[in-house]
C-alpha cells in the first residue's frame, strides 16, 4: 500500500464521480476538498482498516 492513493468518490452535491488523492499515512483524517467537477466543498473523512486500506466518506460541508 502506497502512502498516497487515488480513490474515486461520488460528489454529494452534483453526484458525479471524481478522483481524489488520499494520504494513507494517517489512520484518521477529516478535511474539506472542493469537488473537481462542480467546485462545491466536500467534507472528506478517511479511516484506515487494520490492513491500511482507506474507507472514504464524502458529505456536504457542514452548514451548506
Amino acid at each position: 500500500m502506497n502512502s498516497l492513493e487515488d480513490i474515486t468518490i461520488d460528489c454529494p452535491y452534483c453526484g458525479e464521480s471524481a478522483e481524489i488523492t488520499v494520504d494513507c499515512s494517517r489512520a484518521r483524517q477529516r478535511y474539506v476538498e472542493d469537488c473537481p467537477v462542480c467546485c462545491a466543498p466536500m467534507e472528506i473523512v478517511v479511516t484506515l482498516d487494520e490492513k491500511g486500506y482507506p474507507a472514504i466518506t464524502a458529505s456536504r460541508e457542514s452548514g451548506r
